[in-house]
């Protein structure tokens, strides 16, 4: 991160002078949100940036990169960098992903502990509170998620077994879905980041690229209904790309030629499904999620391939980008 703050922080500079010669102190830095998983990690990062930069998805260790989203404001930039959860690795993925979030955690500003409220805590919540204590340069934040589905009663509660945790920086209710306390929150993790000129640029959104995006969104719609045992073994990649010329000066169709990758051929059977069924529904849900993003309309072309026990092969990961 800190490579990061000075690649971007001289690009910035004569937006941060200007704030200053107005009298307005300005503030950027880098939190990430960690949990259990489907606590809403991603989709708290989604609702702060105002775009769809992470998939959401209930299946465990949907996010596998670390993801940077920028949250934009007039005093100040928050980058959120979402991050695969913490988990006792069984692959070497896993093992990668691992040292990804140790990485990410060590450099960020501030640590937001997310916890939904209408879940006791349990073991996981433990272990990594716990494991906070490793990264004692960020400030930590208790994030209470999902507050639109828990009563008055079940908030208050969970509220009192967070606070007996440790002593936090700042602890916070907050929904993503109904949007309730998200300014809250902004204020307050701004509040702890360092004075900093703009880190990015007032248009970006995200530093992720095109097609890891595109990859990104047909992976969402290939979990959707998944079953246990694949989503761990789906990946995918953007192979190819063409742009056909539009008509009356609109734009036109753009072809994109995409693989999904699993570890066996029984898998790629249950991914196409009979006759091809689901293979078209997972097409159909990621080209809809690919054209929002591109604004444009898009021809999607999916191929399923098998990349034997690709998590544990450092070559197939590396192909995969991992």
């Amino acid at each position: 991160m800190s490579e990061q703050r000075s690649e971007h922080a001289e690009q910035g500079g004569a937006r941060a002078d200007a704030a200053a010669r107005e009298g307005a102190g300005f503030r950027a830095g880098f939190v990430s949100f960690v949990g259990r998983p489907n606590v809403g990690k991603s989709t708290l990062t989604n609702a702060l940036v105002g775009e769809k930069i992470a998939i959401t998805s209930p299946k465990p260790q949907t996010t596998r990169r670390a993801i940077r989203g920028i949250v934009h404001r007039p005093d100040g930039q928050l980058i959120i960098v979402d991050t695969p959860g913490i988990h006792r690795p069984r692959t070497l993925l896993g093992e990668r992903l691992n040292a990804l979030v140790e990485a990410t955690l060590g450099d960020v500003d501030v640590i937001g502990f997310c916890v939904p409220a209408n879940e006791k805590l349990g073991p996981g919540d433990r272990f990594i509170n716990e494991r906070l204590d490793d990264f004692p340069r960020a400030r930590k934040v208790a994030i209470l998620t999902k507050v639109d589905e828990a009563s008055k009663g079940e908030i208050i509660d969970q509220l009192t077994r967070l606070g007996s945790l440790r002593e936090w920086d700042a602890v916070v209710p907050i929904s993503s879905v109904t949007r309730d306390q998200l300014d809250v929150l902004s204020d307050v993790l701004l509040g702890l980041m360092p004075d900093s000129p703009p880190l990015y640029e007032s248009a970006t959104t995200t530093d992720e690229g095109e097609d890891d995006r595109i990859a990104e969104l047909i992976r969402e719609a290939a979990l959707e209904g998944a079953r246990e045992e694949l989503p761990h073994s789906l990946a995918a990649t953007v192979d190819d790309r063409e742009e056909r010329e539009g008509s009356d000066g609109e734009p036109g169709l753009i072809e994109i030629y995409a693989s999904i990758y699993v570890e066996r051929d029984s898998q790629k059977g249950i991914v196409i499904g009979k006759g091809g069924s689901r293979l078209r529904d997972v097409g159909e849900r990621a080209r809809r999620e690919i054209e929002a993003l591109l604004g444009r309309r898009v021809y999607l072309s999916l191929r399923v391939k098998v990349l034997k026990e690709w998590q544990r092969d450092p070559k197939a990961l590396g192909r995969l980008g991992f």
